[in-house]
């Protein structure tokens, strides 16, 4: 990390949370976000749902919830980039304050509830990317909404054009009774809608899932059914968790889903027992808790394509990015394997 990078990150983390956030998008809209070293080999490339990724440390969605800083993401080193959570309609989501650091867990919380500005705004700005980059977006539901599942597909048709892939996203903890939708009935009904609108556009593109990590494993295991029925191209494990285990900042009580450090065996274990009940047939993307090479390795070995992070951003910067890939080209060194796409699950039984 440079000395630039750590002084605006001790400036940043001075400030408010979500007024932080708001600067940090800022500069990096105005190029006052130094560019990190970007970090190009074949053996870090990898193929998800016939996307070509020239790395698997993506963007989770989140950071970006408006689609306002896509050139500057385009540049700064992930092998893919996810926008969102857009709904139909703008929406403010819940009061402030509803975001939360907590620096002595290495963790945050956050209570947004699908706070954006809507599907047209948000499209207009996607139709403008760089296509250089492999951008998706993240469908979310207006808390209103008299039929939230037809929500999904709504904005999907408005911005499905001009993005590489969408996912459908019933995970978040923060919009009531949202997760109700992974229930096996609701979640093939919601799916159907979504492949049928997808059907329709000019380019279909994959549809990805988003689920929990508070799930059962009988739940798992009717989501992993339902996705292959539903023919979903890849499932994101996982969004937030509304658990908590020990912690030791003051806020750790705060309502909300929990990122960062503490998510990572939780999510971990989920990745793991979801590529066994899918037995390898629905691509993985891991997500939760990933602040280094050695985690982002250990989701790849337990059965992800390709890992997503945002919290460790907080922490770390965007020097974070090629320090993981410099860090998973010396883990294939180690191990002896020729790319990343041949590490994919071989540590997956350790997790289960």
């Amino acid at each position: 990390m440079s000395l630039i990078e750590r002084a605006g990150l001790a400036v940043l983390r001075s400030l408010d949370p979500e007024t932080a956030h708001g600067l940090a998008l800022s500069a990096l809209r105005l190029g006052l976000v130094p560019a990190p070293r970007q970090v190009v080999s074949p053996r870090l490339a990898t193929r998800i749902a016939g996307l070509d990724l020239p790395n698997p440390v993506g963007l989770a969605a989140g950071f970006d919830k408006n689609a306002t800083a896509l050139a500057a993401l385009g540049k700064v080193g992930f092998g893919f980039v996810e926008v969102g959570a857009a709904t139909p309609r703008a929406q403010e989501g819940n009061p402030r304050p509803r975001l939360y650091r907590l620096p002595e867990d290495r963790a945050v919380i956050n209570r947004f509830g699908f706070n954006n500005e809507g599907a047209e705004l948000i499209a207009a700005r996607l139709e403008l990317r760089p296509r250089s980059m492999v951008l998706g977006l993240n469908l979310g539901a207006n808390k209103d909404s008299p039929d939230r599942a037809d929500d999904f597909a709504k904005v999907l048709r408005r911005c499905g054009p001009y993005i590489d892939f969408a996912t459908v996203n019933v995970s978040s903890p923060n919009t009531e009774a949202l997760r109700d939708l992974q229930g096996a009935e609701a979640l093939a009904a919601l799916l159907a809608g979504v492949m049928q609108v997808r059907s329709e556009l000019p380019r279909p593109i994959p549809v990805f899932l988003k689920i929990a990590p508070d799930l059962r494993d009988a739940e798992l295991t009717e989501i992993a059914e339902v996705a292959l029925v539903a023919k979903i191209d890849a499932i994101i494990a996982t969004n937030t968790t509304i658990t908590r285990p020990p912690l030791e900042n003051k806020d750790a009580a705060q309502k909300g889903g929990l990122s960062g450090a503490p998510l990572f065996e939780l999510s971990t274990r989920v990745l793991a027992k979801l590529s066994h009940f899918t037995n390898g047939r629905i691509p993985l993307i891991g997500v939760g808790g990933v602040s280094n090479a050695e985690q982002a390795y250990a989701k790849i070995r337990a059965g992800a394509s390709a890992v997503q992070l945002y919290s460790a951003l907080v922490y770390e910067g965007f020097s974070l990015i090629p320090s993981i890939n410099e860090g998973l080209l010396a883990a294939l060194d180690r191990d002896g394997f020729s790319s990343i796409t041949e590490a994919v699950g071989t540590g997956r039984d350790a997790w289960i």
